[in-house]
């Protein structure tokens, strides 16, 4: 990588490089690499979690498909691993709302913008979209933001920034709230598909919380270790990646985070996926495979900033791909009934067709 610095679960342990995970060969889409061609010298800007993962899956749609690429991103496990081999500009941690971040970073945004002659800027949000996009119109540079899957009833706080912004080209991934303004060029999860499989008892499970690092879930953990057990096939194995969370009465194998490599190593041999309703995390989840339940955080619990994870987890349970429940409501059966099933890709996506 090219980088630029400005009750008792009492599970066996399976650690880290184990042979298990290191021989698992995952396939995921390609995204466009630094390689000259003739298309657009583009800028990829996101924040590390769902949208950088969302950029990641769309890169490779993108028409005309671009040329020479640059992200810039957060420096963290995710980003390490996603972007291998590609040149990342890694800007200091910009937190949900975090405005007077967002204002820091102008002058590096500037500095990226103008060394790089990027012919067009492309973000999926969140607040580091706003100081690169905002630079970028003011020297001229066309722009497109892509507003997250995760917003399936309107624009998000970015997204409406994005909105007041003169000349950025603006797209939704639901047609149902698309207009003049916010075009509709297909969504993440129109590639997927839920078939039924007979349900077992889990014997491999991955509990991922995500990787923000302000925000704890830990009403997620405690009901978990009160009904987890009931469902364990014997001799199981856990996988705790709990982020922010206090990993207190966890036994097992548990983490704060883990490479993107080896996250989809492990859920790609999951009986079950047990998730807060991130985007990336959920989008992982189905790549892989498996119909995960998720757990929407809550802004009324200081779990989120808002309750846009409801929306996720709302829209893929609709869609048959996911079983949505309240983190402190969920039960056994649940987890059990998503071993039902497993997901499939219909078929190769669409372009996604970028305003000229």
């Amino acid at each position: 990588m090219t980088t630029t610095r400005t009750s008792d679960l009492r599970i066996p342990r399976q650690r880290a490089g184990s042979s298990r995970v290191d021989q698992v060969s995952v396939p995921r889409p390609k995204p466009t690499g630094p390689a000259i061609t003739t298309g657009p010298r583009t800028l990829m800007v996101a924040a590390t979690g769902g949208h950088l993962e969302q950029l990641f899956r769309f890169t490779s749609r993108f028409a005309p498909a671009s040329g020479q690429v640059e992200w810039v991103t957060h420096d963290d496990p995710q980003s390490q691993s996603l972007l291998a081999h590609q040149k990342v500009h890694f800007i200091p941690y910009v937190p949900p709302r975090g405005w007077r971040e967002i204002l820091r970073t102008e002058p590096q945004a500037l500095s990226i913008l103008r060394q790089g002659r990027f012919d067009r800027v492309v973000s999926t949000g969140a607040g580091v979209a706003i100081p690169f996009v905002t630079t970028a119109r003011m020297l001229g540079i066309p722009c497109h933001y892509i507003e997250s899957a995760a917003r399936a009833d309107g624009p998000s706080l970015t997204g409406r920034v994005m909105q007041r912004t003169p000349g950025v080209n603006l797209y939704s991934q639901y047609s149902r709230w698309s207009d003049d303004r916010w075009s509709y060029r297909g969504s993440l999860f129109d590639s997927f598909r839920a078939r039924p499989v007979a349900a077992r008892a889990p014997r491999r499970v991955v509990v991922t919380l995500g990787t923000m690092r302000a925000y704890s879930f830990r009403r997620a953990v405690d009901r978990l270790i009160d009904i987890l057990p009931a469902v364990l096939a014997p001799d199981a194995e856990v996988v705790w990646q709990v982020g922010a969370t206090d990993p207190g009465g966890l036994a097992g194998d548990v983490r704060v985070s883990l490479a993107n490599a080896e996250l989809r190593a492990l859920i790609s041999s999951a009986d079950l996926v047990i998730a807060h309703a991130g985007i990336g995390s959920a989008l992982t989840a189905l790549e892989l495979g498996c119909r995960p339940v998720l757990l929407p955080r809550r802004a009324a619990h200081q779990e989120h900033v808002d309750d846009h994870q409801t929306l996720i987890a709302r829209e893929l349970d609709s869609r048959g791909l996911a079983i949505s429940r309240e983190a402190d409501l969920v039960t056994a059966d649940d987890l059990l009934a998503a071993t039902a099933a497993r997901v499939d890709l219909n078929q190769a996506p669409a372009p996604f067709s970028l305003r000229s």
